[in-house]
């Protein structure tokens, strides 16, 4: 379970960084933004549930479960940079807005199945409910996480190794042009 927490940390630490322009544009617009999800089509309300129980299945929520306290925390830090004299006000404030809008991060959930619901038929997403429930899907569910940081782990060692072959033959293209780098 570890390498599951550690892998929906990266996660919601990239879900985090998408949402970090949020404040940013917030400042510049008092309008919210449309969501993503307008512009899916609406899914039938048996697709709509059988995605949120793969969701479920996948602990997905554990991907953003903190969303709501760290946009708070990063709006703060932004409104900090240019009021340094509100800090304890901004401090209390923050406080307040994150108790005002706890819970919304269910929002992120209903809109991931929403997307799920677009990316499969109501046939596909039960069906998959069925397979995740079977030995070998709880098997996958089990080690699908530990098998993806290890593949992180392996493309990363990939690439470093990758770039010395790209550097020397970057250096031996140059060295026949007569130029040591």
């Amino acid at each position: 379970m570890k390498s599951l927490s550690r892998i929906l940390s990266a996660t919601g630490l990239a879900v985090g960084l998408a949402l970090a322009a949020v404040p940013a544009g917030a400042q510049q617009k008092n309008a919210p933004a449309a969501p993503a999800t307008t512009q899916l089509k609406p899914g039938s309300p048996g697709a709509i549930a059988a995605a949120k129980e793969i969701l479920a299945m996948k602990n997905a929520s554990a991907m953003y479960a903190n969303a709501v306290p760290n946009l708070v925390q990063q709006t703060k830090n932004v409104l900090l940079q240019s009021n340094l004299n509100y800090q304890k006000d901004l401090n209390e404030v923050a406080e307040i807005v994150a108790k005002n809008l706890a819970g919304r991060e269910k929002e992120i959930g209903d809109g991931m199945a929403q997307v799920y619901a677009n990316e499969f038929t109501e046939q596909e997403l039960k069906d998959l409910v069925t397979f995740y429930k079977s030995p070998l899907g709880q098997k996958l569910l089990a080690s699908e996480p530990r098998a993806i940081q290890f593949s992180m782990s392996y493309m990363n060692q990939w690439a470093q190794a990758f770039a010395e072959t790209i550097n020397g033959q970057f250096r031996a293209e140059m060295k026949k042009r007569g130029k040591d780098i």
